[in-house]
């Protein structure tokens, strides 16, 4: 065979198929042509009569949205209209998200963890059905508030999350007022649990009804929420729900059965963050009573302080002079305390490092001193903190211990030094604090006689101690040292 014939039978060859080309390009039209017709034989959403010719308007528009479908797996894209969707497993948005859940909340147990799974649920698709609908009223020019909330289900069935069926009872207006009754025959979510052949012991549609009420709030701009009463799942003939503000709901529940309504959850957009602010504002409200309660401690107890010192200045007999000045100083040292609890943002643990600074300054201050006495403070600690059940005996500990070293234990010297250190201490994983005051001072011998005002001083710190649940040594061989670990 020639070459001239060669090149006549490439050009029949290429005839044939570019014909053949056509031809399948216009089946394809036909097809085309076939699947617009049939879409619009069938309807998505089952509605009641005077709401059908408003579906079939808003259906045409959706179908011709979704005609511009195009999976491209090498793009690992699905695009309708432009934008691109994603497909996910049914089940992984229903039982076994919430199986899940349950697993990461177990400590909470199975009723609070599965409340949390469905809060999730709800908050999200109900945000989702939202954005959802603020975009196809751009995109497929929905203007009106009744064709956007018309166009709701008829994207539900597209997207595969089911099928609804409006009931004659509904109200659809855009006020207080509106109240929504429907079922969906084929929601994902029921079918999820029939298809592992679980039963539920309650309704599971629960991204249904997040999405529907939050489609429906951005159409008609008012709160609202849908509720489950019925559902396929717990072995009911169909899943069945009532939307409407969230404040109305309860009233259109069954009234004739209190035991089934008991069971139903009515679920609010972001009832978390809203539970969280009250309790936030409780909170807040309890913190400014405890701040004012420290406040007026504080002040009562200066003026307890004030009223001794007035009564301090008629007394001459030394010994009760200086009893009550005592009293004055351990008066002070709890005023101080509830001073800093006042200004702190927590009312339950003070800082240490400010506590003990402000307390050794008012003991010394106290005290009208000849000698010159140097109080060294020594503070290591990992948590610069201290409740206020620990606070309270140990700042009388250490205004007792220096009170005696300010007025025993310089009497014959010229200058003196008392450190006082408080650290971590951890011994018999039992104590957290090592506190000891040292001085430099005459010394001393324990008294024996219990009437003795030196012995009662001790007896107090020893009793203090105990309220800490912590062990002292005293030592007053060479100075004085008392350490005490609690």
């Amino acid at each position: 065979m020639g070459k001239s014939e060669d090149r006549e039978t490439y050009q029949d060859i290429i005839v044939s198929l570019e014909a053949k080309i056509k031809a399948l390009k216009s089946e394809i039209l036909q097809l085309k042509k076939k699947t617009r017709a049939a879409k619009k034989s069938f309807h998505t959403v089952v509605a009641p009569k005077e709401l059908q010719p408003l579906f079939k308007k808003v259906e045409e528009k959706v179908n011709n949205h979704h005609d511009s479908i195009q999976i491209s797996p090498d793009k690992a894209t699905i695009e309708i209209a432009g934008q691109r969707y994603v497909l996910m497993r049914a089940s992984s948005l229903s039982i076994e998200f919430l199986e899940g859940i349950k697993n990461c909340y177990k400590e909470k147990g199975d009723n609070e963890s599965r409340i949390i799974g469905k809060n999730i649920l709800f908050d999200m698709s109900h945000l989702i059905g939202m954005e959802d609908a603020i975009y196809a009223q751009k995109s497929m020019k929905l203007n009106q508030a009744n064709e956007l909330l018309a166009a709701g289900p008829i994207h539900l069935a597209y997207l595969g999350w089911a099928q609804v069926n409006i009931k004659k009872n509904s109200r659809i207006s855009p006020n207080q007022n509106f109240y929504l009754h429907f079922t969906l025959p084929q929601s994902f979510e029921a079918d999820s649990w029939i298809k592992v052949g679980k039963k539920s012991t309650e309704p599971v549609c629960i991204m249904n009804s997040g999405y529907s009420s939050g489609w429906c709030e951005h159409s008609f701009g008012i709160k609202l929420t849908a509720v489950e009463i019925k559902c396929r799942a717990k072995g009911d003939q169909e899943c069945e729900f009532i939307m409407a503000p969230p404040h109305q709901i309860q009233k259109y529940l069954s009234k004739d059965s209190p035991a089934v309504k008991s069971t139903i959850w009515v679920p609010e957009f972001l009832q978390r963050k809203v539970m969280e602010e009250k309790l936030a504002d409780s909170l807040h409200q309890k913190e400014l009573l405890l701040k004012e309660i420290h406040h007026r401690v504080k002040n009562n107890l200066q003026i307890v302080s004030s009223l001794l010192n007035l009564q301090l200045e008629t007394i001459d007999d030394k010994s009760v002079h200086e009893k009550l000045g005592e009293s004055i100083s351990r008066i002070k040292s709890m005023a101080i305390l509830h001073d800093l609890l006042y200004r702190s943002e927590n009312f339950s643990e003070i800082p240490v490092s400010k506590f003990f600074p402000a307390l050794i300054a008012s003991i010394r201050d106290s005290y009208l001193l000849e000698q010159d006495i140097n109080i060294k403070l020594d503070i290591k600690l990992k948590e610069d903190k201290l409740n206020i059940d620990t606070a309270i005996p140990c700042g009388l500990i250490i205004n007792e211990i220096i009170a005696n070293s300010l007025k025993y234990a310089f009497r014959d010297k010229k200058s003196g030094q008392i450190n006082v250190s408080f650290k971590d201490h951890a011994k018999n994983n039992q104590n957290k604090f090592k506190l000891t005051i040292t001085d430099n001072g005459t010394g001393f011998t324990i008294p024996t006689k219990v009437n003795d005002h030196f012995n009662l001083g001790l007896m107090l710190i020893n009793s203090l101690v105990k309220q800490l649940d912590g062990v002292i040594h005293v030592d007053g061989s060479n100075g004085a040292k008392y350490t005490i670990e609690f």
